[in-house]
């Protein structure tokens, strides 16, 4: 097993990913591997950064997890830090989208981490090291167009909390970060951006990836981003009645 820490990143092409990559991207003698789909996105990520190896891979596929394991065992033989957060929002009223709908966003906001997860635990537990789950507060509130996300989004927190149980004698932690409205290229959220209290619940790519390395550092259970979402999932499981009452509908 070689010296340097190695971390690997998931969903790194775009967006909080490439966030991530380029915070971790500036500790020292960290080496980071890179995953997703848009290897051409990733190789030029890849050339701003001290350490960085590139994986091609769509982790929905029956057969990514055991080919990124033979990659990391090719090259470093060791897995310190993994950061599963490749996922999509697929929008839509159950009513309109239906099952299916529900399906692909468990496949890939769910099921894939797990997959993922499961292959490369032996290596984890060999560096007594740290997963990071980024899920979302559509994970502990759920809205009205949303609820495929906040049903792969539920089960990835409630995993992550159980799994966290179980790896906690092997040494491995397991952290969930839980980010609100975030302004990436695909969502930009003008109209709360434009308020003082919009702008409280909406974060940016960077924020979220500053978070994400202090998690890791600190070792912290959970952490929402921007912070103030917590008192809202808060209240949401004191007060479910009233949430649900001041929760927007959507006419179908």
């Amino acid at each position: 097993m070689t010296g340097q820490r190695v971390a690997l990143v998931t969903g790194a092409s775009s967006g909080i990913g490439a966030a991530i990559a380029r915070e971790l991207g500036r500790w020292p003698d960290l080496r980071l591997v890179l995953l997703a789909r848009r290897t051409d996105r990733l190789r030029a990520l890849a050339a701003e950064l001290p350490s960085a190896d590139v994986i091609g891979a769509d982790l929905t596929s029956p057969d990514a997890p055991r080919q990124i394991l033979d990659r990391l065992d090719a090259g470093p033989r060791r897995l310190d830090i993994l950061v599963n957060n490749a996922g999509a929002h697929f929008g839509g009223t159950f009513a309109a989208t239906g099952w299916e709908n529900v399906r692909r966003s468990l496949e890939l906001n769910f099921a894939a981490h797990v997959r993922l997860t499961e292959s490369v635990l032996p290596l984890l537990r060999a560096s007594t090291g740290t997963v990071v789950n980024v899920a979302s507060v559509a994970g502990r509130i759920g809205l009205a167009g949303s609820g495929a996300y906040s049903a792969a989004k539920f089960a990835l927190c409630g995993w992550s909390e159980a799994l966290h149980a179980e790896e906690r004698p092997h040494g491995v932690h397991v952290a969930l970060v839980l980010p609100g409205f975030v302004a990436t290229e695909g969502f930009t959220y003008p109209t709360r951006r434009a308020s003082r209290s919009g702008r409280l619940l909406v974060s940016t790519d960077r924020t979220v990836a500053t978070a994400i390395g202090q998690v890791v550092r600190r070792r912290t259970a959970e952490r929402y981003v921007p912070r103030p979402w917590w008192l809202l999932a808060a209240s949401r499981r004191a007060l479910p009645g009233l949430h649900r009452r001041a929760t927007p509908t959507i006419e179908t």
